[in-house]
């Protein structure tokens, strides 16, 4: 394991608020994470509040490197999936092999791993030809103003709220990393737009940036 590191402050925030989610947003983790299949990877699975949601025939693999995200997971009851493990791990650099993964599942993540395309570019390694990238997440409103506007706070509320960055454009993102969408939705998550899909791993694409 490493050393411990993480954001304190905001994990217990995040616990608290993972528990008291509207039922808007628990539905999206229902529908996002509802449809994984096979040998499932989570990344980013912070306090385990897609846990709930899985189906009970997945093999599970769920990655955080927050420690103190993943010290207030471990009291968390634990889903009834097939198999069930949790590591210390980088999205940006998995230690899991080519062509292994049947469904990669990220909900609210990209906007907090520091290089999100680098970690999708991973995600496209591990899945398999006909495996799926399941996520949901908020995106840079795409408005000039309130776009700009999240460009603005973006630093400061990235210290506050765990690395979260409010203007990240995870869906062009998504699509550089060598993926094509099978399903999209558009939905709001608060005050900001976000995205709500299934990709997979596009033919012929580079495996690796």
């Amino acid at each position: 394991m490493a050393t411990r590191s993480g954001h304190r402050g905001f994990a217990a925030v995040w616990d608290w608020m993972s528990r008291h989610e509207p039922r808007s947003e628990k539905e999206l983790r229902a529908r996002t994470a509802g449809g994984c299949r096979g040998l499932t990877l989570e990344f980013g699975f912070g306090v385990g509040a897609n846990w709930s949601f899985l189906p009970p025939q997945v093999d599970y693999v769920g990655i955080e490197p927050d420690a103190y995200m993943r010290s207030r997971a471990a009291h968390h009851e634990r889903p009834k999936t097939r198999s069930f493990d949790l590591r210390d791990g980088d999205a940006q650099a998995l230690e899991i092999p080519d062509a292994s993964v049947d469904t990669v599942l990220a909900t609210f993540v990209f906007c907090t791993i520091p290089d999100a395309a680098a970690a999708l570019r991973e995600a496209r390694r591990v899945l398999r030809p006909d495996g799926q990238l399941r996520f949901c997440e908020h995106v840079r409103p795409a408005g000039r103003v309130s776009g700009r506007a999240t460009d603005v706070l973006a630093p400061p509320w990235s210290r506050l709220a765990g690395g979260c960055h409010p203007n990240r454009r995870t869906l062009a993102v998504i699509e550089a990393a060598g993926f094509e969408l099978t399903e999209l939705e558009r939905t709001r998550i608060g005050p900001l737009p976000a995205i709500l899909g299934v990709a997979r791993p596009a033919p012929g694409a580079p495996q690796e940036g």
